[in-house]
């Protein structure tokens, strides 16, 4: 019998900025084709004795080669919340896409939690297709494989509980290995959905987002977010700005980028 679910506290912790129009964010584009950024995050689930982080983000030599705006250092924003990145046992990669996996020495004692059709995926003949490899960075493979010969890689199969009260789910559709994080909390079970949607309209209207591995498996993906979580108000997509004026920020300091996704919405 599992031991009872621990009430966590989720920080999302904006890192970088993107101008971009909404006609770039769904498949077949959008008839207003209005302003509608990207913002990335990184994602800190805290508990009594134990802290996970989601992913990973990216640094400055990243965000000057594919155009990005980093407005904090994603060390910077756990900082702010208390975290130092050096002591972090446990990080969990949604997927490889280099916004969410690269920093690669941040975190130098992390056991990283990746689901197997994910590392199958970045390295196998997918990657020999342009369409499919562009948000990758080898480096950030090569990283990743280099953890692995290190000890430092938890695969999952699907549905996995790493700790009481927080679990991954295979969802794929965006990338193939593509997993969303449930965490209980005070508010009830709230899911992470990083890229499985990115913005809220996306998997409230059913519009996938352009970059994709498998259409369906997106589609489907939202609907078991919606079934993982208390309910749709608790899913967090993983990049839209509506996220910090839905959720209180951390602090004074923290208005703006750092917000708690465990407390109820503004």
């Amino acid at each position: 019998m599992s031991s009872p679910a621990e009430n966590y506290r989720i920080y999302a912790v904006k890192y970088a900025h993107f101008e971009r129009r909404s006609g770039d964010n769904f498949i077949g584009g959008d008839a207003h084709d209005v302003p509608m950024p990207l913002d990335y995050f990184v994602w800190a689930v805290v508990g009594q004795s134990r802290t996970f982080i989601v992913d990973t983000g990216f640094d400055q030599a990243m965000a000057s080669k594919r155009g990005r705006t980093i407005t904090n250092t994603v060390e910077r924003g756990l900082e702010q919340i208390g975290i130092r990145a050096g002591e972090v046992e446990d990080v969990i990669v949604t997927h490889m896409h280099y916004d969410h996996a690269g920093n690669h020495s941040l975190f130098p004692r992390a056991r990283y939690h990746l689901q197997d059709r994910e590392m199958a995926y970045c390295t196998g003949r997918c990657m020999c297709h342009h369409a499919l490899s562009h948000p990758f960075e080898p480096e950030d493979v090569k990283s990743m494989v280099g953890r692995l010969f290190e000890g430092r890689v938890q695969f999952h199969d699907g549905a996995s509980e790493i700790a009481p009260g927080l679990s991954v789910h295979w969802v794929g559709g965006h990338t193939n290995g593509l997993q969303i994080v449930r965490v209980h909390t005070q508010r009830g079970w709230v899911v992470l959905a990083s890229d499985a949607s990115h913005f809220y309209a996306n998997m409230q209207e059913h519009r996938p987002f352009p970059v994709v591995y498998n259409v369906g498996d997106m589609i489907e993906g939202y609907e078991a977010a919606h079934r993982l979580a208390s309910s749709p108000n608790h899913v967090i997509p993983g990049h839209d700005p509506a996220v910090l004026t839905r959720y209180p920020a951390h602090d004074r300091e923290t208005e703006g980028w750092i917000v708690r996704l465990d407390a109820e919405t503004r």
